[in-house]
């Protein structure tokens, strides 16, 4: 049965990332955000903790290289709290500190959960220590993933590459691109793989960084691949088109990237119920939790709601991440988790803007900042309403083709 207290034996493990948060993060959070597209240099030397963190550990994951595809036993009476909540657990604690910069951490890259996830041994081996993006949105594929429209044509030992990628998180500084392509067009989801490119190789062209709303601390790519060609061993997956089998297998990754990008918005309301707490006290205004909240301050009432949305986000995303550690189908709650925390994050941020009045809309406090920064949380890995419609494909038994 699923324990949502944090277990005992990851509690060091978040204990550091707070501190990391605390002391490294939050301190450069507004220089970096003025900073756009400077790399935060403080942060290699955390990145290299972090490294040591998931290699000295057989089951917690301190980024988002930490996500294992570990096979656990299918026993309906098994707990195994593994690397996908130590890290769902870890990145809140994280995000708390600074999203944009978490998602700058060197070697902490979706793309290197994506590997983490899919991979197969010799894969995992290569791309060992190396930072990794995800290239998946196209200009004329935003949310619908199967519509992807970047082709991969097998010549030989070798798949050419060409299509056009956007908003790739870390394209700029990782080391290797995670690009989802499609190997016949015509076959619609079942040709979609996933392909690991090298950053150098020919072919593989950055056109231009984006100048963004929030995360400035983080580079978003766009790329070019023109006749890019990646060797068949860089295929992550089965190779052959299989209709029933393989877009299930390249979305896998989302099942466990999913929870981590719940667990940054988890983090980040952390931090804006935390600062709204502290200017509520510091202006006289108290709640008694022990009273219904229509009978206190409509402030106080608004804090308590945001308060219960922040609490079913954490859950759903710890359960989330704890099934996917029992090797339990996890989509569904998954989006659920994603689309209930991103949804949260937002709200909670524009609201604690608006309450803190004139505090809220200055420099002078991070709330402004958070304000901006959460609004990617309910937009990339899937937007809110993808989720919506994934969630209702799981609860009515629908296919995408039956319920779009």
């Amino acid at each position: 049965m699923i324990n949502l207290d944090i277990p005992r034996k990851f509690k060091p493990l978040v204990n550091q990332a707070r501190e990391a948060a605390q002391e490294i993060l939050r301190p450069i959070s507004r220089k970096y955000d003025q900073a756009e597209h400077a790399r935060p240099v403080e942060l290699d030397m955390l990145a290299a903790l972090l490294d040591g963190m998931n290699e000295g550990s057989l089951d917690g994951g301190a980024g988002a290289a930490g996500v294992r595809r570990d096979v656990a036993s299918t026993d309906a009476n098994s707990n195994r709290n593994g690397s996908n909540l130590s890290t769902a657990l870890s990145v809140m604690e994280m995000s708390w500190g600074d999203v944009g910069m978490l998602l700058s951490m060197p070697r902490q890259g979706l793309g290197n959960a994506a590997i983490a996830s899919v991979a197969n041994d010799d894969q995992l081996a290569r791309f060992k220590g190396r930072w990794a993006a995800m290239a998946i949105t196209e200009p004329g594929c935003g949310s619908d993933s199967a519509a992807i429209r970047t082709t991969a044509r097998l010549d030989g030992d070798e798949y050419v590459l060409n299509g056009e990628k956007i908003y790739v998180t870390s394209g700029d500084r990782a080391e290797l691109v995670v690009v989802w392509a499609t190997l016949d067009r015509s076959l619609g989801r079942a040709a979609i793989k996933s392909f690991v490119v090298e950053k150098g190789t020919p072919g593989f062209e950055l056109v231009r960084l984006e100048h963004k709303l929030g995360i400035r601390s983080s580079d978003t790519a766009a790329f070019l691949l023109k006749d890019c060609r990646v060797p068949k061993a860089n295929l992550m997956g089965d190779p052959d088109i299989n209709p029933e089998k393989s877009f299930a297998g390249v979305m896998q990754t989302f099942d466990n990237t999913r929870p981590l990008v719940a667990a940054m918005a988890v983090g980040l309301t952390r931090a804006c119920l935390e600062e709204m707490g502290n200017i509520l006290k510091a202006n006289g205004v108290s709640i008694d939790y022990n009273r219904p909240s229509h009978m206190q301050a409509s402030v106080v009432a608004d804090y308590i709601r945001m308060q219960a949305d922040y609490e079913a986000s954490r859950l759903l995303t710890m359960k989330a991440a704890w099934m996917a550690d029992n090797s339990q189908p996890n989509s569904l709650e998954a989006s659920l988790a994603k689309a209930k925390a991103g949804r949260t994050c937002v709200d909670v941020a524009l609201k604690c803007v608006e309450l803190a009045g004139s505090v809220g809309y200055t420099e002078t406090s991070l709330l402004e900042k958070w304000a901006r920064d959460a609004k990617i949380l309910d937009i990339f890995e899937g937007t809110q309403q993808i989720q919506l419609l994934i969630i209702a494909r799981r609860l009515l038994g629908k296919s995408s083709a039956e319920l779009k």
